[in-house]
C-alpha cells in the first residue's frame, strides 16, 4: 500500500485557518489583528516542537493571499536541511527578488528551524531581509530564540508559543478519534499526554501508529508503539537501587534496554521526569539530579551507554544509604 501525504494525520488534520489553530489563543489573536490591519511585519515564531508554529505560518499565508494564490506567493524552507550561507544566497534570495503574483503586494518566505542556521548564514539573511523588505516578508520559526542573532530578532515581531494545555489537546484528540472511529480510554489519554509532553505532532503520530493495531486505544498499546517506558517502570528503576538492591535495578535496566528497546538518553530523560515524584528528601533529590545530568553529558560525549547507566545506578544506591 502506498501512503499519500493526506493519509498522514498530522497533515490530514492540520488546521487551515488561524481560528482553527489549537491552544494558541493569544498568538492567533495577535496574528488576526495584524492581518486585519494590513501591515504585515517579519515574524519570529519561538517555542517547543509541535505547538503550532508551522501551522500558524501556513494559515497566515492563506489568510493574506487567499486559498488560490497562497502557494504561488509563499515558500517553505527548512534550515536544518541546509545550514550554511549558500541557502541564503541561492534559494532564499532568488525567491525574494521575484515579483509577487496575482496582484499581491509581497510574498512570504517561511524558514523553519531557523536556529539551525550558522552565524554567517544568519548575517546574510539579515541583509536579505533588509534588501527585499518591500516585496517579501519573512517568517522564521525556532525552538530557541537565543540562537537567533540579535539583529534578526530586532527586525521581527517575536511571538512565543507555549506548550499546549491538556484541555486543548483533549478537544483536538477527541475530534480526531470521532472522525477516525477510535475508542480512546482515560488511561490512554493520560499516556498520550505523558508521551507527548505538549508536542501535538508527536501525539498525533503515536496515536496513528497505535490505531493501525487496534481501534481501542489503551495505555499498553500506546507505550508499545511509542517505544517509551511506563512511568512505573522508571520509578521502579530508581526505587530498587535507592532501596539497596543494585542487582534488581541492573536487571530492570537490562530489561528496558533490550526488551523495551530504549536508548540510554531516553531512560535518563524519563528518570529526570520521575525524579520529582519520588518520596525522598530534597537534598537527595538535588544530588540525584546532578548525577543524572553528569551521566547524560557523558553519553552525549560518546561514553559507553551500559557502563554509564550502571554507574548511575551505583551512585543512586550510595545516595539511598542516606535516606
Amino acid at each position: 500500500m502506498v501512503f499519500k501525504l493526506q493519509d498522514i494525520w498530522t497533515e490530514k488534520y492540520r488546521p487551515k485557518r488561524l481560528e482553527e489553530v489549537v491552544g494558541q489563543n493569544e498568538v492567533v489573536s495577535r496574528l488576526r489583528s495584524i492581518v486585519k490591519s494590513g501591515s504585515i511585519p517579519h515574524f519570529l515564531f519561538a517555542g517547543p516542537a509541535g505547538t503550532g508554529k508551522t501551522t500558524c505560518a501556513l494559515a497566515l499565508a492563506r489568510e493574506v493571499f487567499g486559498e488560490d494564490d497562497w502557494k504561488n506567493n509563499s515558500q517553505e524552507l527548512n534550515a536544518s536541511d541546509e545550514r550554511g550561507i549558500q541557502i541564503v544566497r541561492t534559494k532564499i534570495k532568488s525567491f525574494a527578488r521575484a515579483a509577487p503574483l496575482g496582484g499581491a503586494d509581497f510574498k512570504i518566505i517561511f524558514l523553519d528551524e531557523a536556529d539551525s542556521l550558522t552565524q554567517d548564514a544568519q548575517a546574510a539573511l539579515r541583509r536579505t531581509m533588509e534588501k527585499y523588505s518591500s516585496t517579501c516578508r519573512f517568517i522564521l520559526s525556532c525552538n530557541y530564540s537565543s540562537r537567533i542573532i540579535p539583529p534578526i530578532q530586532s527586525r521581527c515581531s517575536v511571538l512565543r508559543f507555549p506548550p499546549l494545555r491538556d484541555d486543548d489537546i483533549r478537544r483536538y484528540i477527541d475530534m480526531v478519534c470521532e472522525k477516525e472511529g477510535l475508542n480512546l480510554t482515560i488511561d490512554g489519554f493520560e499516556s498520550l499526554l505523558y508521551i507527548g509532553k505538549g508536542d501535538l505532532r508527536k501525539i498525533m503520530n503515536v496515536l496513528q501508529v497505535a490505531a493501525s493495531y487496534s481501534r481501542d486505544i489503551t495505555s499498553d498499546n500506546l507505550y508499545e508503539t511509542a517505544s517509551a517506558a511506563k512511568p512505573e517502570d522508571i520509578t521502579e528503576l530508581l526505587e530498587l537501587p535507592l532501596g539497596g538492591d543494585f542487582k534488581a535495578g541492573r536487571d530492570k535496566l537490562e530489561y528496558l534496554l533490550t526488551e523495551g528497546g530504549l536508548s540510554g538518553e531516553d531512560i535518563l530523560s524519563q528518570m529526570h521526569r520521575e525524579l520529582f515524584n519520588l518520596d525522598i528528601r530534597e537534598d537527595l533529590r538535588v544530588r540525584l539530579m546532578s548525577i543524572i545530568g553528569e551521566i547524560d553529558f557523558r553519553l552525549v560525549e560518546g561514553a559507553d551507554e551500559r557502563i554509564q547507566l550502571e554507574t548511575l545506578l551505583a551512585h543512586i544506591q550510595l545516595i539511598g544509604t542516606e535516606r
